[in-house]
């Protein structure tokens, strides 16, 4: 499978796959698509994280102690992909204080040689995560790895139809490819499934506003929201349960 990768309109890089015609951010800004619907519209948008300074972020707040892990703000994210969502909450929690558990679902993570030129970094004049960026996806799979005092990582090696687990979640990023290249994540048994693993009142988000997107999600219990989407796209969903 081929990638490549591309600068998008706001000067920040995604990958392209040509063979399935996707990409893994909007062309029309991956950062500004991601700060707009996973941080704007998830994190912020849930109600659950207090919202800091505007992005694009420049430091991160000093950190005096790590946070009990019962106080642990849960987010699921459907795929990890490039890392830009991991990264924003990252430095979101590290911002505020306020901890963040993230579990990334990936089937097909990338290679050494497509992470280390990606942008984002420098996109946010935040070049001091560099070397957290990598080891979001460098670190172990399958395993707990605290890569801040507020940013604790479990990347999963699977696919969104097979995973499983005891947790539930506070926020779900729900960031796989669209419905024509991945019809069988966008269906009503998928998202009764997401809908299971969430906690009381929990938030999820996705760029995505197809018609049969909404019924789908509705029909799992959902209850929608359409909101304003990112540049290039009219609307976007948030759903709650």
């Amino acid at each position: 499978m081929e990638r490549k990768i591309i600068t998008t309109k706001d000067g920040s890089h995604s990958i392209a796959i040509p063979d399935m015609n996707v990409t893994y951010h909007s062309v029309h800004g991956a950062l500004q698509e991601s700060v707009h619907v996973y941080i704007e519209a998830g994190l912020y948008g849930s109600g659950r994280f207090d919202k800091c300074e505007s992005l694009p972020l420049k430091s991160a707040r000093p950190v005096v102690r790590p946070p009990a892990a019962a106080s642990y703000l849960r987010i699921l994210e459907a795929g990890l992909g490039t890392g830009l969502n991991a990264l924003l909450t990252l430095i979101e929690a590290d911002k505020s204080g306020q901890a963040v558990h993230y579990t990334a679902i990936e089937l097909f993570p990338l290679r050494k040689e497509e992470i280390q030129p990606l942008n984002y970094c420098g996109q946010l004049n935040s070049s001091h995560y560099q070397i957290i960026f990598e080891k979001i996806h460098q670190c172990e799979w399958e395993n707990e790895i605290a890569l801040t005092p507020f940013f604790t990582l479990y990347k999963t090696n699977t696919n969104l139809i097979d995973f499983s687990t005891r947790q539930t979640f506070d926020i779900i990023y729900f960031d796989a490819f669209a419905p024509a290249a991945q019809p069988e994540l966008w269906t009503k048994e998928m998202f009764e499934k997401i809908y299971i693993m969430m906690s009381v009142q929990a938030t999820l988000v996705t760029y995505c506003c197809k018609g049969e997107v909404r019924r789908a999600m509705q029909a799992a219990g959902f209850t929608i929201e359409k909101l304003p989407g990112p540049a290039g796209k009219r609307e976007m969903l948030r759903g709650r349960k």
